[in-house]
């Protein structure tokens, strides 16, 4: 449970979101044009960017929750990998979303290890064990990145944009990773995906002019579409096959 009360937040003298109050007990997508506080919204949960209001997860205050305790609850894959070790493998990129688990001064445990192993192979990205992060494809980077949050075994994961960077096939890959998530996980999306977000099937909250209006079942219609993007639009166009 994510609530959030009269958030605010930007960058610098630049304020994006205002007055922000939400209660998210469920999946949820978020949608926006580009520039209109997705991102933004993302990092302040997570505690990546500073804000005033409030954001309680669990009923607790996350500025009073210990990094561990955050790692364990919340985890936070980002539109791409931009700061990595150049040399690092996967499997050891992976095994980094044990460092919550992990006892100061020892190594990670053979659990810690056996966990690693198994996301690999549910992702089916087990071969790439071995493979430099440098050297992946920018869709095996994303699913590296979903494996290091499988492996921290937090209860939500936030999604940045997660195909901002794929072409078509990497994409529908992707998205059905993410939706099969949604059985084990709590699932926050932040996209300007619109066959992204129809297809994953979370509630939808629209952001724009630093305003959040949650949506139902009608979000997809062509009217309302229409209305928030101010261009024309067929409803069968964003959806997947």
């Amino acid at each position: 449970m994510i609530k959030l009360k009269s958030l605010a937040c930007g960058y610098g003298e630049k304020q994006i979101l205002k007055g922000v109050s939400l209660q998210i007990s469920t999946h949820l997508t978020i949608l926006g044009a580009n520039g209109s506080g997705k991102s933004t919204l993302a990092r302040a949960i997570c505690g990546l960017i500073g804000y005033e209001g409030e954001i309680e997860i669990n009923s607790l205050n996350f500025k009073r929750v210990s990094l561990q305790e955050r790692a364990k609850t919340l985890s936070y894959i980002p539109t791409k990998l931009e700061s990595y070790d150049a040399y690092i493998t996967v499997y050891e990129f992976v095994l980094l979303g044990r460092f919550a688990y992990k006892k100061s001064y020892f190594d990670y445990s053979l659990e810690d290890k056996e966990r690693t192993a198994q996301t690999l192979k549910f992702l089916k990205i087990e071969h790439l064990s071995t493979h430099t992060l440098s050297s992946l494809s920018s869709g095996e980077q994303q699913l590296t990145l979903i494996a290091q949050a499988l492996t921290q075994e937090s209860k939500i994961i936030i999604f940045d944009e997660p195909t901002a960077n794929l072409d078509p096939h990497n994409s529908k890959i992707i998205a059905e990773h993410i939706k099969a998530l949604k059985e084990q996980h709590q699932i926050i999306l932040i996209t300007h995906d619109l066959h992204l977000a129809c297809f994953v099937g979370s509630p939808i909250a629209f952001i724009k002019e630093g305003d959040l209006t949650l949506y139902g079942d009608d979000f997809f219609e062509d009217e309302n579409l229409e209305r928030l993007y101010g261009v024309a639009f067929s409803a069968m166009s964003v959806r997947y096959e």
